[in-house]
């Protein structure tokens, strides 16, 4: 033992050492091979099966795309994948070195470039190791993500780049990779849209050249690399097996602060994605109560009892109980735990158990914010630190959302078979929970007495707060339905601009972590009023960039006011910020409620009062906040390091989830122009539904069963009512989305959730030109949303009008309504369809001024004495057929459809033929006959009804 002791290398020997050029050689070799093996291989191989696509094969098509020689064949996916994985260590020294290359003191920039090289690094292995034959749609979301991080790695890596030989090859790779592009997409629409041959031969060409320039522009680093020297030095003298290279100096074994990774620990990281996830969870839970809630006074038509849940929110009054302070401080897991009740909600069938289960978990909920943040101060920085996790948790409850057509996925209206991740978000919540910290436990405060102030202004900030985030952008379409004024697109769209609110609450995350005191000035108070009171005065792009203005603003706010509300007692502080919250979301629901509520006519369609109370409740807000110390700007050396912690944290939770923001976007985008079901014979099939909210009659999100059963009705046009669910009380959702993208069809929602109405949409196949929203006069009663739109049906414009009557008790309300829809139908020079809720019988009152000389329109039958509310009135247009679909347990009305041929003599008959009569392609379906499918069948005539 002693003889193998002496032949040991004494410690600091550098027992290897190597240049670091060798990283860019093997990267660029590793790299290179995967992608050339993989081509070579499959054109030997399987030349004829990797060349053919959709449309053509060999002879027309002779080269194949990239993901054709990578994709699911053996062995070309087998040897890509293996030299890939063998990438993966020079590609991570590759990001290290490329850092210590460019960082400079105080340059941020070259952190923010490493930190996307990181990312991208790891969605490559995403689409690399998970194939469009595994699962298509996580392929393409790490796809699009690794493209859309190639923007900031290829241009950033130019920016920060010293002049010299490198910083000209990395801009003509990085150059000619974007210019490629340009003839990459010119060539895959020929190929996809035009179906041209041989377009997808040079399109692969085009694809393999930015595989090309990819490597190529990594392969540069060769020339800022030389400059190192790779060493490894046994510093305890451990090693024998190799003779010492050299002698390291003290300074070797000193390593210099990279500024990336200060304080960078993966346990850190673990705690900030827990943080994430319980904020995640706590803004599902909360933003669910409003929806359950909402169930009760739509089918009692007025104030039910069960508004009174509401109140759950204010809980943390139970923590001026000195035990229960105590106790949920020295265990936070309780309350991390309990709010998980309202997750596993979704297990309770019957609706009122399923709302009180919510209505528990709301209360863990608003217990648990309150004990995360109380006494934050006393740590350097974790306050910070715990309210951008906070933060970032609520985006990602927004991406959520935008994930699953404006639904959230975990939500107890959702399940297996509509969408729903209830079991998943469950789990993933009891692991945060076990795993919940309160790191200032045992911790002095910070703030003397003296320095506090009152908790009023922070409760109060804290509740405009709260509320504006959940009224305005709990939802990342809410903003674009504020601005919407319908057809032509003048403004934002939910899809893809949706991202371009997400990417604005990232940014307003980001400038309140590295700009906290700016962000709770006065100053960008001003600012962010001024982007409050553009939201609300202007429509299309104006009104939209007024709201990202808002945004930013919200967010950056964050950490100031949960610090500032921190250093009060937490009863009485987030009780009374609750409490308020509660009373805005009241006022909220009053602005469009008014016919149904106590006091209704004092807020009837003030939303500017309420929007204006709630800033004005920030404003105060931002009063107490200068009490607080601003931990996001101390120079103490000591804490620095825990700034950097939260500010690199941030960073990768952000640029992530913009990137998966990107991609679900990306994925989201139609491409192909709707259809209609029978163009050859010109049909026209239309129908009207009034849809609760889009919740059924369980309790259950209803957009599934509602797609299915238009689509198997075969309808290329709808009119939806009832449809505005853009408010708290009804989830911030948008009940068209889904509909629209998987049914293939243009969407106008209406009057927006500013225009204070119960809704009207319109989903069509065929191209709107025109649309124009109306609000009907109602002196009395709720406002009646008009949408008059003008479709290009088979070339010939057909004006389509969707209407919502209001209600039975008020009568002048009701026949100033008739008459402003009448003057409408009356201007209009085109073929017309109405599809209506009328609140009227057959024959009577206010249906012979609908059904008019002036009006011109004609009840597409008249012998239907059974009817109230749904109507379907049309002019100068050949009727055929008429149907009526019951509800099936989706809402409490039927479906009412009428046929309509396009281009032929419009002169219609009253006179009903039998179906053997009538062509085949103008027949309804048979499905819903006898019993039909699905609780849907044709009912009250239980049959469709022909015309001559």
């Amino acid at each position: 033992m002693s003889s193998l002791s002496e032949k040991r290398n004494k410690p600091g020997s550098v027992v290897a050492s190597a240049n670091g050029k060798w990283v860019s050689y093997a990267h660029t070799a590793f790299a290179g091979y995967a992608f050339l093996s993989a081509l070579v291989l499959g054109m030997t191989l399987h030349f004829h099966k990797i060349v053919r696509n959709e449309f053509y094969g060999y002879p027309e098509e002779w080269f194949p795309s990239v993901s054709a020689a990578i994709g699911d064949r053996y062995p070309e996916r087998s040897v890509f994948q293996i030299f890939i994985a063998v990438t993966a260590g020079p590609r991570f020294a590759l990001i290290f070195l490329t850092y210590l290359v460019n960082a400079k003191p105080g340059a941020f920039f070259p952190k923010v470039h490493a930190i996307v090289g990181l990312i991208r690094t790891f969605t490559c292995g995403g689409w690399v190791y998970i194939t469009s034959t595994d699962d298509h749609d996580w392929h393409d979301i790490f796809m699009i993500a690794y493209m859309l991080l190639t923007i900031p790695w290829t241009i950033g890596g130019i920016k920060i780049s010293a002049t010299g030989t490198a910083l000209k090859w990395r801009k003509f790779f990085g150059i000619s990779f974007y210019v490629m592009i340009i003839p990459l997409v010119y060539f895959f629409i020929q190929h996809k849209i035009n179906h041209v041959p041989g377009a997808y031969t040079t399109y692969a060409f085009c694809e393999w050249s930015l595989i090309f320039f990819d490597i190529a522009y990594d392969a540069v680093s060769v020339f800022d690399f030389s400059a190192f020297e790779i060493r490894v030095i046994d510093m305890n003298g451990i090693t024998a097996g190799f003779p010492p290279v050299g002698k390291s100096s003290p300074r070797d074994l000193k390593v210099k602060d990279a500024g990336l990774l200060t304080g960078f620990s993966i346990g850190g990281l673990l705690r900030f994605a827990i943080s994430v996830y319980n904020s995640f969870v706590f803004w599902s839970v909360l933003t669910s109560l409003g929806v359950l809630i909402w169930y009760f006074p739509l089918w009692y038509m007025g104030i039910s009892g069960y508004e009174v849940t509401l109140l759950s929110s204010i809980a943390p009054v139970l923590l001026g109980l000195p035990f229960a302070t105590k106790l949920f401080a020295k265990f936070p897991q309780i309350a991390q735990l309990g709010q998980l009740i309202g997750v596993a909600a979704y297990l309770v069938p019957g609706p009122s158990d399923r709302l009180l289960t919510v209505t528990a978990g709301v209360m863990f909920g608003t217990i648990a914010l309150s004990i995360e943040f109380w006494n934050v101060t006393a740590r350097p920085f974790l306050g910070l630190s715990k309210a951008t996790a906070f933060s970032i948790g609520f985006i990602l409850s927004v991406i959520a959302k935008f994930a699953c057509y404006a639904n959230n996925p975990i939500w107890p209206i959702m399940h297996d078979e509509n969408g729903g991740w209830n079991k998943t978000g469950l789990a993933l919540g009891v692991v945060a929970a076990f795993l919940t910290t309160r790191p200032q436990a045992g911790a002095i405060d910070v703030v003397p007495s003296s320095r506090r102030g009152s908790f009023v202004w922070s409760a109060c900030g804290l509740a405009g707060l709260i509320f504006n985030l959940h009224s305005l952008l709990s939802d990342s379409s809410t903003l674009t339905y504020w601005v919407w004024s319908g057809y032509p697109v003048t403004g934002p769209l939910p899809v893809p601009h949706g991202v371009v609110t997400i990417f604005a609450m990232a940014f307003g995350v980001y400038i309140g972590v590295v700009a906290r005191s700016f962000s709770s000035s006065w100053r960008a108070f001003i600012i962010g009023s001024i982007g409050a009171t553009v939201l609300y005065s202007f429509e299309n792009w104006t009104g939209y960039i007024g709201g990202l203005v808002l945004t930013v603003y919200l967010l950056s706010i964050v950490p100031a006011f949960l610090e500032s509300a921190s250093i009060h007692a937490p009863g009485r502080t987030f009780g009374l910020a609750f409490f308020v919250y509660d009373l805005l979301v009241l006022a909220h629901v009053w602005v469009v409620a008014y016919a149904f509520v106590p006091g209704g006519p004092l807020l009837r369609e003030r939303t500017d009062i309420v929007l204006g109370i709630a800033m004005l409740l920030i404003g105060l807000g931002v009063y107490g906040v200068g009490r607080v110390p601003t931990s996001g700007s101390s120079s103490a050396k000591s804490n620095s390091i825990n700034f950097y912690k939260v500010r690199s944290f941030a960073l990768i939770f952000l640029t992530s989830l913009s990137a998966l923001a990107a991609s679900i976007a990306y994925k989201r985008m139609s491409t192909e122009t709707p259809k209609p079901y029978n163009p050859d014979s010109k049909l026209m099939t239309v129908g009207i539904w009034t849809i609760h909210f889009g919740l059924d009659n369980d309790m259950w999100a209803s957009e599934v069963r509602m797609r299915d059963a238009i689509r198997d009705l075969e309808l290329d046009v709808v009119g939806l009512l009832e449809s505005d669910t853009q408010r708290i009380i009804m989830g911030n959702r948008d009940v068209t989305q889904q509909i629209a993208e998987d049914l293939g069809m243009y969407a106008d929602y209406g009057p927006g959730p500013n225009k204070h109405t119960w809704g009207a949409a319109l989903l069509s196949k065929f191209p709107i030109l025109n649309s124009t929203h109306h609000l009907l006069p109602s002196p009395v009663g709720e406002l009646a949303p008009a949408i008059h739109a003008t479709l290009d049906v088979y070339g010939t414009p057909i004006d389509v009008v969707v209407f919502h009557s209001g209600q039975e008790e008020d009568v002048e309300d009701r026949r100033l309504q008739t008459a402003g829809v009448t003057e409408i139908m009356a201007t209009s020079s085109n073929p017309l369809i109405l599809l209506s809720y009328l609140v009227t019988k057959p024959l009577e009152g206010n249906y012979n001024t609908y059904v008019s000389d002036k009006s011109r329109m004609h009840d597409i039958d008249p012998s239907d004495w059974d009817r109230w509310c749904e109507y379907i009135l049309y002019r100068d247009i050949k009727r055929v057929a008429y149907a009526r679909v019951s509800r099936s347990t989706i809402t409490d009305t039927e479906i009412q459809t009428g046929k309509f041929v396009v281009g032929v003599d419009p002169t219609s008959s009253n006179v009903q033929i039998p179906e053997s009569q009538v062509p085949k392609e103008y027949h309804y379906p048979a499905m819903f006959r006898g019993e039909g499918v699905r609780g849907h069948r044709y009912h009250v005539f239980d049959e469709p009804r022909y015309y001559q």
